[in-house]
């Protein structure tokens, strides 16, 4: 069975973000094994002086997650017509690495407009060589409109998209 990084871009508890992750591991459990990756916040600021040998431990086990993925969705909020900064952080330490090269790749932003952050994403995951499928990328404004208090996707158009979002993406694995 492939392996699916997900990766949560927010740091809140109960983000939406977190929810659409949770989901979409719910829904593909038959086709993939996911790892949620919700510890951004535990990752240190990033600093080239320490993007050396000794490495900090959790900077270490995040590329290691990423190195044994055969696939990495993220899912993350906009801040501020930008990317939160705990998640450029987070992908800041794989800057001196190869690790996203090739690296099949699904990209979610879900928030009140997104489409800043959004462009930012695909730009920084592009950037740093991440593949995406034709249909990779996914943009779902006003996300809290559109899941349940449990977290389930309600709406059938966004249901719609992360299906087709899913599908490329798995068949990139």
């Amino acid at each position: 069975m492939k392996k699916i990084l997900a990766i949560c871009g927010s740091t809140r508890k109960h983000s939406v973000n977190s929810h659409i992750l949770h989901h979409i591991a719910n829904q593909y459990a038959d086709k993939a094994a996911f790892t949620l990756y919700e510890a951004i916040d535990q990752l240190p600021h990033f600093n080239p002086d320490l993007d050396a040998d000794p490495l900090p431990g959790t900077v270490i086990h995040f590329r290691q997650l990423i190195e044994d993925a055969d696939g990495v969705l993220i899912c993350t909020p906009e801040y501020v017509f930008s990317l939160p900064g705990s998640f450029k952080n987070a992908i800041e330490w794989t800057v001196s690495t190869t690790l996203f090269t090739n690296k099949p790749a699904a990209l979610i932003t879900a928030s009140s407009s997104g489409q800043k952050a959004h462009e930012s994403l695909n730009l920084v995951m592009k950037t740093v060589g991440a593949q995406l499928g034709e249909k990779g990328s996914l943009l779902i404004s006003a996300p809290k409109t559109k899941l349940n208090m449990d977290g389930q996707v309600t709406d059938a158009a966004t249901a719609a998209a992360i299906t087709e979002l899913m599908d490329d993406f798995l068949a990139t694995l």
